[in-house]
């Protein structure tokens, strides 16, 4: 859980925390272990990163540097655990997240963002909406149920054999493409069929279904899947140079 906190502030976020859970919930410390079931909090006066199960400590960058510190765990997650993270972004000012989100989904995680009207703060909600990467958006009280349904959905268990799910030549993926065009006006039909297939299964996970047929059914009658498959499959790479030593 990453909060903007002064580095004055007396947080007794775990505290109140505590009353609400009966999992333990704990202040993140520089190198501790994650541990299935449980709650960890940023401190004050720190950012907060994670790489292979392990949490990290920083001091904020001085000056008059702007400290996003949702963002920089979001890439740190996004680094660390590509496919299988999940960014959640909830009332709060300001835009921070909606960076972190785009590296998340680009590492081809899942990001999840409060529905505006509920939120007490809507500046994060709304800039993390914008960026056109939100899988879901939701009231808080059917977050859980869906991250669940998610979680536990046979991709996300599992590795599938893609080229079994949606063999080549099998007329699956053209119509998904004749229909992609027919939305979004682009031609996808000359993506290679392992990133097609990649997004593919990770688009039927979002919705919940197991069957190829199925989903080319959904694609064909919902223009908003064909939206959301085209953005997915268009996401845009926030780091500028690939080879920085080269560049």
């Amino acid at each position: 859980v990453i909060q903007h906190l002064a580095p004055d502030y007396k947080s007794l976020r775990v505290e109140l925390l505590a009353r609400l859970t009966a999992m333990p919930v704990i202040r993140a410390e520089e190198g501790m272990e994650v541990q299935p079931n449980h709650v960890y909090l940023i401190p004050p006066r720190f950012n907060l990163t994670i790489s292979d199960g392990i949490l990290h400590l920083a001091p904020p960058p001085g000056g008059k540097t702007l400290n996003l510190p949702i963002d920089i765990f979001f890439r740190s997650l996004a680094q660390s655990y590509g496919e299988r993270a999940v960014a959640i972004v909830l009332s709060g000012t300001g835009s921070d997240g909606a960076r972190g989100i785009r590296t998340v989904k680009e590492a081809g995680g899942m990001v999840m963002v409060q529905a505006e009207a509920s939120a007490k703060f809507a500046g994060m909600p709304a800039s993390a909406i914008a960026t056109g990467t939100a899988d879901y958006v939701l009231p808080v009280e059917e977050m859980p149920g869906q991250l669940i349904s998610f979680a536990r959905h046979p991709f996300a268990v599992s590795t599938p054999d893609t080229a079994a799910l949606i063999p080549e030549g099998s007329g699956h993926l053209e119509r998904i493409c004749t229909r992609l065009k027919e939305v979004t006006g682009i031609d996808f039909g000359h993506y290679k069929h392992a990133t097609l297939a990649r997004r593919i299964e990770r688009r039927m996970n979002v919705a919940q279904l197991q069957d190829i047929g199925e989903y080319v059914q959904y694609v064909e009658q919902s223009r908003n899947e064909s939206e959301a498959l085209g953005k997915d499959l268009l996401i845009s790479v926030t780091k500028f140079f690939r080879d920085t030593e080269a560049f």
